[in-house]
C-alpha cells in the first residue's frame, strides 16, 4: 500500500510538473516574430500595423510581436533560420536567396515562403539642387549615404551602383533612412538613397532644411540594361509634389515588398492572420497607419510574388479566387 501511495504520489507530482510546463511551452511555441525594419521605414510600420491590429491582439492561438531589424535582407536570413516567423521582405531578395545569387552569399534561403503583397517600394536618390548632381554616375567622389548594412536599401544600392560601375567610386556611409537625413541636413553628406514607399518621413525631415532634389533613376537604369538583368524591378515615378520643392515627376524603379513566412508556420496560422488583416476593417486598420497600404487589397494579394507561396496563403488566396 505504502509503495502504491509512493508511486501515485510521484506519478502526480510528474503530472502537475508537466501540466505546469505545458501551456508555457505552448505559449512560448505560439509568439510570432514579425521582422519589421530601421526606423524611418515602412517595413517596421507593417509589423507594428499588423501586431497592434485588435482581432490580431485578440486572438488566443498566437501572439504577433514585432521586431526591428535592419530590414530586408536580414529579414530574409531570419526567417529562413526561424528566427523569425514572418517579416517583409522584397521580392527580389526572395527570388535571389532562393535561387543562391545573392551579393556574395550563395546560400539557398528555401524556407522562406510568400504571404502575400503589400506594396511597391521605389529607389529614391535625395541631393540638394543646384550642386551639380543630374545623374547617378555624378556621385563618383561624393559623400553618400546607401543604407543600413544588412537592409535592402543597402543590397539595392549596391546592386545598382555595382551594375553602373561606381560603387567603389562613391564614398559609402551604411546608415538608417533618418540618420542619413539628419546627416544631410547638417551638410555631412551630399546624397542620400532609399528603397521605401514615398513619401518617406526621412525624406519629408531633409526637405525640412534643405533645397531638395531626386535624381531619374529609370533613365541610368534603362540605358545601362539594368531591367534586363534584374527584370523582377519594375518603373514606375514619383509624383510631383511628393516632397516639399520637388515640383517635377522623377522616373524610377521598384521592388515588391512581401509579407513572407518561415515554411514550418502552420498554415492555420497563416490562413487565420490573412484572414484578419485582408478585411475591409483591416485594409481601413493598415491604410490608417500608412497611406502606402492602400495598394493592399484582394486584388493585389499575389501580386509581384515569382516565388513559392505558404499553404496557408495558397489556401486563403484560392479562395480568393487569386490564384
Amino acid at each position: 500500500m505504502n509503495v502504491n501511495r509512493r508511486t501515485l504520489i510521484f506519478g502526480g507530482a510528474i503530472a502537475l510538473a508537466c501540466a505546469t510546463a505545458l501551456p508555457g511551452s505552448a505559449l512560448a511555441a505560439k509568439r510570432m516574430v514579425f521582422g519589421g525594419g530601421p526606423a524611418g521605414g515602412t517595413f517596421q510600420v507593417v509589423a507594428n500595423a499588423i501586431q497592434t491590429y485588435g482581432p490580431v491582439k485578440e486572438s488566443e492561438d498566437y501572439r504577433v510581436k514585432a521586431q526591428s531589424s535592419a530590414g530586408s535582407v536580414e529579414n530574409l536570413r531570419k526567417v529562413d533560420r526561424g528566427r523569425m516567423q514572418f517579416a517583409a521582405v522584397y521580392s527580389g531578395h526572395v527570388y535571389l536567396g532562393r535561387e543562391g545569387r545573392l551579393k556574395n552569399d550563395e546560400k539557398r534561403y528555401e524556407n522562406v515562403l510568400a504571404v502575400a503583397y503589400l506594396y511597391g517600394a521605389p529607389a529614391q536618390l535625395v541631393v540638394r539642387r543646384g550642386e551639380g548632381i543630374e545623374s547617378t554616375r555624378d556621385l563618383v567622389g561624393r559623400k553618400v549615404g546607401v543604407g543600413n548594412a544588412g537592409s535592402g536599401a543597402f543590397a539595392n544600392c549596391e546592386l545598382f551602383f555595382t551594375h553602373l560601375g561606381i560603387w567603389d567610386q562613391v564614398e559609402r556611409n551604411a546608415m538608417g533612412y533618418n540618420d542619413a537625413a539628419a546627416a544631410f541636413g547638417n551638410n555631412q553628406l551630399d546624397a542620400f538613397w532609399l528603397f521605401t514607399a514615398f513619401p518617406s518621413g526621412a525624406v519629408i525631415m531633409a526637405a525640412q532644411t534643405n533645397d531638395i532634389d531626386l535624381i531619374d533613376l529609370e533613365k541610368d537604369a534603362a540605358e545601362s540594361g539594368f531591367f534586363e538583368q534584374y527584370p523582377y524591378f519594375a518603373r514606375l515615378a514619383v509624383p510631383a509634389g511628393t516632397y516639399r520643392g520637388v515640383d517635377h515627376e522623377t522616373p524610377s524603379f521598384q521592388d515588391s515588398t512581401l509579407w513572407v513566412a518561415n515554411a514550418e508556420v502552420p498554415d492555420d496560422v497563416v490562413y487565420d492572420l490573412l484572414s484578419k488583416v485582408y478585411t475591409e476593417e483591416g485594409l481601413a486598420w493598415m491604410v490608417n497607419q500608412k497611406k502606402t497600404f492602400q495598394e493592399m487589397s484582394i486584388e493585389t494579394g499575389t501580386k509581384g510574388i515569382v516565388t513559392p507561396l505558404h499553404p496557408g496563403a495558397e489556401r486563403f488566396w484560392k479562395e480568393k479566387g487569386m490564384l
